[in-house]
């Protein structure tokens, strides 16, 4: 069996990574090809090109890349075509992912697509759906509330459950002081827009608890900007990329500022309560805000349909209102214990406890071929 994968960013690398394990358990004799980050090749992709070339995001954001990212676009459809796999599996950063989907559908229409990671159609622009339907044959939803919405629009589609279930946890251990993580995304943009943020927070922090660490995670992509715009944070952080640092740092810290995104999740298995503070570009900003579905971009808020996570976005990303959040999430009380709870039906109903999902996606990936 041949596969074509095509992942764009950090997320869509750890999912088609354990996917890809997946499916050489069930199927030891399965090929790859396509593009994806270290994780995927480690499981034996060769990458077309560099994956981080394809970690953007919005509409102001891509315009300036817009030649080279359709050149790329058509540059995989072609290898894809070229490669005749027997299906082609695109994860997530629909921009890229689904473009090339298109193409290769409308050349060649027996071959069968599947795309990992449903649209956030229930979020904003709920037309997405529908259009996919006519390039992509079938989905793999993350979320337990997808599967309707995509059956609805014409695609078959099954809830696999989200990875961060299955992902190993390092275990707690008692801290002699407050630990926050610092978590302002993937993306060059958004880092650049919220790491000064961030930094501006601590500040203030530091002053309620002087003896507060920082912990800051981060990815090969943006590890050197990160370093570069945080080095005159008030509280010198640990700057981590080492994955078992990462965990440790996870499971031990006191609260999380964060950029939203899959993220929170991670933050949701570790039971560390958080707040979710974004900027983007304004016009990008403006458009979404425009467009929204839902009071709530926090997919803890979303699947424990609760409002537990504190949100700051766009204006309201700022020091005056992210600080007294953040202190509060720090000692007992009401809302530290209305997070924990939140967090903890979330996890129940992304499938902990469950076959992982990384080997039902398989098997439903096998299912339609």
């Amino acid at each position: 069996m041949k596969l074509t994968l095509i992942a764009g960013e950090p997320s869509g690398d750890r999912l088609g990574a354990a996917l890809m394990a997946a499916l050489k358990t069930l199927n030891p004799d399965t090929q790859f090809h396509g593009i994806g980050g270290p994780l995927m090749q480690a499981e034996g992709l060769n990458s077309l090109f560099p994956m981080e070339e394809l970690s953007v995001m919005g509409l102001a954001e891509i315009l300036p890349k817009y030649r080279a990212l359709k050149a790329r676009i058509a540059q995989a459809a072609a290898s894809t075509l070229a490669e005749n796999p027997d299906a082609l599996i695109t994860i997530d950063s629909p921009d890229f992912c689904l473009r090339v989907a298109r193409i290769v559908k409308s050349a060649r229409p027996t071959l069968r697509t599947i795309h990992y990671v449903a649209p956030s159609v229930w979020a904003w622009r709920p037309g997405r759906a529908a259009k996919m339907a006519a390039f992509i044959d079938h989905v793999l939803a993350l979320l337990p509330f997808e599967p309707p919405l995509m059956r609805a629009a014409g695609m078959s589609c099954d809830f696999v459950g989200h990875p961060v279930v299955a992902e190993p946890l390092a275990t707690r251990e008692l801290q002699d002081s407050l630990l926050i993580l610092a978590l302002p995304g993937s993306r060059k943009g958004e880092v650049a827009r919220l790491v000064p943020v961030i930094g501006d927070t601590l500040a203030r922090i530091k002053a309620v608890h002087p003896d507060a660490r920082v912990a800051l995670p981060t990815v090969r992509g943006v590890a050197d900007l990160v370093r570069d715009l945080s080095r005159n944070w008030p509280i010198t952080p640990q700057i981590i990329e080492d994955p078992v640092e990462k965990r440790a740092a996870f499971a031990n810290a006191t609260v999380a500022i964060a950029a939203s995104g899959t993220v929170s999740l991670e933050l949701a298995a570790n039971a560390c309560p958080m707040v979710i503070a974004y900027r983007m570009n304004p016009l990008t900003m403006w458009l979404m805000q425009r467009a929204a579905l839902v009071d709530t971009v926090t997919l803890v808020n979303l699947v424990s349909e609760t409002r537990a996570v504190p949100e700051f976005l766009g204006a309201d990303c700022n020091p005056d209102t992210i600080t007294p959040a953040l202190l509060a999430l720090m000692q007992p009380g009401a809302a530290r214990d209305a997070q924990i709870q939140a967090m903890a039906l979330t996890m129940q109903r992304l499938g902990k406890g469950g076959e992982p999902p990384a080997m039902r996606a398989a098997h439903s990936v096998l299912s339609v071929l």
